[in-house]
């Protein structure tokens, strides 16, 4: 890798070049990233990328394995409850700083270790509480499924700010006649306009649902 003024910073390794992809797509989308524009980034030429990854799909199994590695592992000292909070809330985090992997996350037909690692330990959380294999499956596919969804749906709404928020909500009305959507109109005005309303505080409301809905499932097989 070579500065901008020429001097030498030592030899790269697929590390590198995996956290050189990851913040290009944070900046740009993954769309964007080719391995052009990753090796201009790195300081070598395009075909020197290849050396550290096979190809594209490579490339992103490493991405997302580095994503994983960023979430918080859950500690089986604390209780399966909070720890899948805390997972949870930490999935969540680094999905909003890496915005173009949630569609990803479990797409990948040649995961990591980190991400094998991660798995691992949520199922061996679960397993560990009591919940039996079958249960162990259910509660990590609905617990996922609502933290990719959403991330997702987060990533994709109109309401990053209450600036943002109210623009878009005002918008929408304006565009049918009083009266015509009095539900819609309702959560409108009572809910999403009013002062301090924040969208991403839905999420540890449902997170608790399904949390309490587990606790349910396990009865006092598991503890808390």
């Amino acid at each position: 890798m070579i500065d901008s003024d020429g001097r030498s910073r030592g030899r790269l390794n697929r590390d590198q070049v995996l956290r050189a992809a990851v913040a290009l797509a944070d900046a740009n989308g993954i769309e964007s990233l080719t391995m052009r524009k990753l090796g201009v980034e790195l300081g070598i030429e395009a075909m020197s990328v290849y050396n550290h990854v096979a190809n594209k799909v490579d490339l992103l199994d490493g991405m997302i394995d580095c994503v994983f590695a960023e979430i918080e592992l859950p500690v089986a000292q604390d209780g399966w409850r909070a720890a899948l909070r805390r997972r949870a809330l930490s999935a969540r985090e680094v999905l909003s700083r890496h915005r173009w992997a949630t569609a990803l996350m479990e797409s990948r037909t040649s995961p990591g270790p980190a991400t094998l690692r991660h798995h691992d330990a949520v199922i061996g959380l679960l397993r560990g509480a009591g919940f039996s294999i079958e249960m162990a499956a259910h509660a990590y596919s609905v617990i996922d499924s609502y933290i990719y969804g959403f991330a997702l749906q987060e990533t994709n709404l109109p309401l990053s700010s209450a600036e943002t928020t109210t623009r878009t909500a005002q918008a929408i009305m304006a565009r049918f006649a009083a009266g015509e959507y009095p539900h819609l109109t309702e959560l409108a005005v009572e809910h999403v306009l009013k002062p301090g309303y924040d969208y991403g505080k839905e999420f540890e409301y449902g997170l608790e649902l399904i949390l309490d809905g587990l606790a349910r499932a396990i009865g006092p097989a598991a503890e808390l």
